[in-house]
């Protein structure tokens, strides 16, 4: 008779030493308390609110009818659709790119830079990684056998990491610097001098700077974020990621490109080789209409996100909340009150106000001590969650 033991399945080291995912135990809580009746405001992801731009949209409704789009893409993505993405940073930056050799297209720039370190990091190398930061720079690097080398985000230090600071020991073991400017999550900027900084040191030490500049069209005022290709000599040492998610309202249609430094583009153009296929060629002719769009679509939605901004903060210093504002993506940065931990917060905020805000702590260590609010509801919403939020923090 056949056993009726149960088979073991042993998964790898990597998946069982993956941290606690802190989003799960809330989207979980979220559920709870929604059962409930509670009328809950989620300000928690960073995912736009408004749809896509109707001549994207239409665009990408006459690409998937073309019976040419319904065969494999290219693996490196369309040669219009990279030159395309190098005329848009000419246009943005000044930059001139060659789009055969230094832009790269991508099934949204979450899967450039999660494939990145595959490229580079081999089992004991290191990747300096910003603490708070993105997740998937540190888990990325963790699956090669890499090692991460936290560089914390102090604002006294405007959310810039001290590269000064970093041994010369780990800079030597390093291969990849992850940076993102705009800062997600504390909406911090990068100066150009910062960025000179930068790759000055990466160059002394052979290292590639992998730039996420996924909110580079999200900013207030007229002083737009740098691109790290304008830097001199950054061409040379950077790889950068832009993302049509947050530009173009189009976080769900995973298009993206990656531009700089032909050795890098093409190491990790060889591991998307190996494994996936490239985007659907419809997606990336809906990205082509994008890119082409007038900058008038892009500076109304930049401005939905700075007014949701400027409204947000005024009632959050208002009601007492003590805010970081460089005025760049479309979160906001907040210490916790009364000294709670961000994850008590977080919990205190679903459960007894019914908003769901982002604890710092699941960005890093260093985000402790500050809870992150996405602005991707209506600003009605927003001033209501604020309202709310300023009410459970009172001292009981």
């Amino acid at each position: 008779m056949p056993s009726k033991k149960k088979p073991t399945i042993r998964e790898a080291r990597r998946v069982r030493e993956l941290p606690p995912y802190l989003f799960a135990r809330i989207d979980r809580l979220k559920a709870e308390v929604a059962a409930k009746g509670v009328d809950i405001i989620d300000l928690g992801v960073g995912d736009p609110d408004r749809p896509t731009p109707d001549a994207i949209v239409e665009a990408m409704d006459a690409a998937i009818r073309k019976p040419e789009n319904h065969r494999y893409p290219a693996y490196a993505g369309s040669r219009v659709f990279r030159a395309s993405c190098a005329e848009y940073l000419k246009k943005r930056t000044g930059v001139r790119l060659d789009p055969e050799r230094e832009v790269l297209g991508l099934i949204g720039s979450k899967e450039g830079i999660g494939h990145l370190p595959l490229a580079f990091i081999d089992p004991g190398d290191v990747s300096l990684v910003p603490d708070p930061g993105y997740p998937v720079y540190q888990t990325a690097t963790r699956f090669c056998g890499g090692e991460p080398h936290f560089l914390p985000l102090k604002e006294e230090n405007g959310f810039l990491p001290d590269l000064d600071r970093i041994p010369k020991t780990v800079w030597k073991r390093a291969k990849l610097l992850f940076l993102n400017y705009p800062n997600n999550p504390t909406g911090a900027r990068a100066s150009g001098e910062f960025f000179e900084k930068a790759v000055e040191l990466a160059n002394r030490y052979g290292v590639l700077i992998a730039h996420d500049a996924a909110y580079f069209e999200i900013y207030s005022g007229r002083k737009r974020p740098l691109s790290i290709l304008e830097i001199p000599g950054g061409r040379d040492i950077a790889i950068e990621f832009f993302s049509h998610s947050k530009t173009f309202n189009m976080t769900g249609w995973r298009i993206a490109f990656a531009a700089g430094a032909p050795e890098a583009v093409d190491a990790l153009g060889r591991v998307k080789n190996n494994l996936d296929s490239g985007q659907f060629t419809a997606v990336q002719d809906a990205g082509i209409a994008a890119n082409e769009r007038p900058a008038k679509e892009r500076d109304a939605i930049r401005k939905i996100y700075a007014d949701r901004r400027r409204a947000a903060v005024k009632r959050l210093q208002k009601t007492g909340f003590r805010v970081f504002d460089a005025g760049a993506t479309f979160y906001v940065w907040i210490r916790t009150p009364g000294g709670m931990d961000s994850t008590e917060f977080a919990m205190r905020a679903l459960e007894l106000a019914g908003v769901v805000v982002t604890p710092g702590v699941g960005f890093g260590p260093s985000g402790e001590g500050y809870f992150r609010l996405a602005l991707c509801q209506e600003e009605s919403r927003v001033a209501e969650a604020v309202g709310r939020l300023a009410e459970i923090a009172k001292p009981s």
